[in-house]
């Protein structure tokens, strides 16, 4: 009766660990890129009350006594591990050309003071200097610069950042009626950045930057660091980055955001399931209290 007290004890706590999971993945349903996370429990460890034994046999190999398996009681439950459940989360449309969703695996490199994260979340628009950033932290997107005077694009990361008004060359003169000055600029589903550059008679287009993603040999092994930004860990493997589109990496999606992969109807299941696991344990303790205080009684 006192291990039947103390497995139960193991599962309200189990169990409430499961809520707080729950209440997390539901409290995030709608936000961006969260992606919902679950407990899974293992067995603690049993108490022996025999071991296993062997068939016996005699000198001509003839059988005894039969072998018989062992009996070992169990003494409760442990968190096993909390594990992020990496899925597509869905899209929804924003018309914001600079909110951008990554259709298939992979990660949005940003460049914070602390170095490098990595993030679902494509909410991003322009600080005063023309960086692209993330909105919420300021976070510099990274990517890869379109080298005109050589015709290809760069190898190092470099945060991306343009404005409207620059100019094509930037040793024109600006006041030059002649002058390319970029008007516009849209973003393709490979992640390139193509400006549309004009003066008062001709436009033309150009690459700009190259948007980099970065995908990992075990995304659920990244290290969550807020505002849904996760760091590489010891089992995360390193970042992969490069072009979206190649190697495994998804597609970009301008103008669309990628919600939350919390499934409501799947996580108020698995709270009633959890609300029932919780009180049937709450009721082995109070029916093991009850045997206690027969046994107690029966002194008197």
């Amino acid at each position: 009766m006192i291990r039947s007290l103390y497995s139960a004890i193991t599962g309200l706590k189990n169990h409430q660990i499961s809520m707080d999971i729950i209440g997390n993945n539901i409290a995030n349903v709608n936000t961006p890129g969260f992606k919902r996370e679950r407990a899974s429990f293992s067995t603690m460890l049993g108490q022996e009350i025999r071991g296993t034994t062997a068939p016996v046999k005699d000198a001509s190999d003839n059988t005894i006594v039969g072998g018989m398996n062992g009996i070992t009681i169990g003494l409760g439950s442990m968190l096993g591990s909390v594990d992020k459940v990496m899925g597509q989360g869905s899209s929804q449309y924003t018309g914001k050309k600079t909110d951008i969703m990554i259709q298939g695996e992979g990660y949005f490199v940003l460049d914070t003071e602390a170095g490098l994260v990595y993030t679902r979340v494509g909410n991003f628009d322009f600080d005063k200097d023309g960086n692209l950033v993330n909105v919420g932290t300021g976070a510099i997107v990274q990517g890869y610069q379109y080298d005109d005077a050589g015709g290809s694009w760069g190898t190092t990361l470099t945060g991306i950042k343009f404005s409207l008004g620059s100019l094509l060359d930037p040793t024109a003169d600006p006041d030059d009626p002649a002058t390319y000055k970029l008007q516009s600029f849209s973003i393709g589903q490979d992640g390139v950045i193509t400006g549309v550059y004009s003066n008062e008679t001709d436009s033309l287009t150009r690459p700009m930057f190259k948007i980099a993603l970065a995908i990992f040999s075990n995304p659920s092994g990244l290290t969550p660091i807020g505002n849904n930004f996760y760091l590489v860990s010891n089992n995360s493997g390193d970042a992969d980055i490069g072009d979206a589109g190649i190697g495994g990496r998804g597609k970009i999606m301008p103008n669309y955001l990628e919600m939350s992969n919390v499934d409501l109807s799947q996580e108020f299941t698995d709270m009633i399931v959890t609300q029932r696991g919780f009180q049937a344990n709450a009721r082995v303790i109070t029916v093991s209290d009850t045997l206690l205080q027969e046994l107690v009684d029966l002194k008197r």
